[in-house]
């Protein structure tokens, strides 16, 4: 696939928009990077079963990082931003937990907001579960997933 040949984001539906922005993505996860432990699982939302993936950073575990994915609260999801949070939970040491909230539009705001807000307040009511003593949960995101952080904190 040559650049000449991706649409403008703006002139594709919502549907569009994620198959091609999947297809660019996939040139940034041909490489990986190794952590202890991934997993995947739901945690209660406001709507119902919001998704996490956790990451597990080899050695000694400091504490907790959410991550909130970008896509202007209409793209992305955990699956496209794999690599950065295993290099973000090996370069920091913390246990990164990636959060894959609803949606727009189909999900209308605070949808996005509200999954963050509960993902992060199930991880911090739950901190033992990650093997970890204290709550001390620093939030970050990309582009709408940095506007998701500043609004979760």
């Amino acid at each position: 696939m040559s650049l000449e040949h991706v649409p403008t984001v703006s002139t594709l539906s919502p549907a569009e928009a994620r198959s091609w922005d999947e297809r660019v993505a996939g040139f940034f996860t041909l490489t990986t990077e190794d952590v202890a432990n991934v997993e995947n699982f739901t945690v209660p939302g406001p709507r119902g079963p919001i998704p996490l993936r956790v990451y597990t950073p080899k050695g000694e575990k400091a504490n907790l990082l959410m991550y909130f994915h970008g896509g202007g609260w209409v793209l992305g999801n955990i699956d496209l931003v794999d690599l950065p949070c295993r290099l973000l939970a090996n370069r920091t040491g913390r246990v990164v937990v990636s959060v894959d909230y609803r949606l727009a539009p189909e999900q209308k705001f605070p949808a996005a907001a509200d999954d963050c807000y509960a993902a992060t307040r199930w991880v911090a009511e739950n901190v033992r579960r990650f093997g970890l003593n204290e709550n001390l949960i620093a939030v970050c995101g990309d582009s709408a997933g940095g506007n998701l952080a500043a609004v979760t904190s």
